[in-house]
């Protein structure tokens, strides 16, 4: 049996790629560009406060090598941010559904381990 991958390309002049659950292919093809797309993409217009949260997310992968699951998200969320920013519900709030498969897709990283 013949396993390939079906990807799908964002709608860019730079022709990046994605992969079937709409991460890049390439990171370091990640720019503030290519993120306002993939949140369109996502229904999302981004606002200061979503752009505090990828920051966030990027930092600690550039530490961990790892996007953060759901636990960490906000416990680095709380230490970068404050308590009132680092919560689930303020999290849910700006990126709606699954908050670390969502941040992650448009921070350019892979998807978190341990997210469904």
């Amino acid at each position: 049996m013949n396993d390939q991958t079906l990807y799908r390309y964002l709608d860019f002049p730079k022709n990046i790629k994605l992969d079937p659950e709409g991460y890049l292919v390439k990171q370091e093809q990640w720019d503030v560009e290519v993120a306002s797309l993939l949140a369109e993409e996502e229904g999302l217009t981004l606002t200061d406060q979503h752009w505090e949260i990828i920051q966030v997310v990027r930092d600690f992968y550039a530490r961990y090598e790892m996007a953060p699951a759901m636990r960490p998200l906000v416990k680095a969320t709380q230490q970068a941010l404050g308590d009132e920013k680092g919560r689930s519900i303020y999290l849910m709030s700006l990126f709606p559904g699954s908050p670390p498969k969502r941040i992650a897709r448009i921070a350019g990283l892979p998807k978190p381990t341990n997210c469904l």
